[in-house]
């Protein structure tokens, strides 16, 4: 499967980005990042723009991505519900890190309500 088939974006291949809404860009951007196949992959708020369903398809895609192809996928987000499904979880507070929570039975995000 394309990643811009895994974010709902297929249809939108030959659409320039001025004719894309703010959340298509964004889902755009993480197809194209993961398509990079990178080690590491630094998501900030991927889920900002997005609604609740089309959040929880970005956030399963990352967390299949993790798994399936043993990739380091890092969330930045203000969103905690969506902490259940990290392996590790690292608060920060004033720029420095104040506690880092290890999850050995991280949830699949399709369970996950925020």
């Amino acid at each position: 499967m394309g990643t811009l088939q895994a974010v709902g974006l297929a249809d939108r291949m030959d659409n320039f980005p001025a004719q894309l809404s703010g959340g298509e860009q964004q889902r755009v951007s993480i197809a194209r990042a993961i398509a990079k196949n990178p080690k590491l992959l630094l998501c900030d708020e991927p889920t900002g723009a997005l609604d609740f369903a089309t959040g929880r398809k970005v956030l399963s895609l990352l967390q299949d991505t993790c798994r399936r192809l043993k990739k380091t996928v890092v969330i930045i987000t203000h969103n905690l519900a969506i902490a259940p499904a990290a392996d590790r979880v690292i608060h920060i507070r004033g720029g420095l890190v104040s506690k880092v929570e290890l999850n050995p039975a991280p949830v699949p995000v399709e369970e996950i309500e925020w």
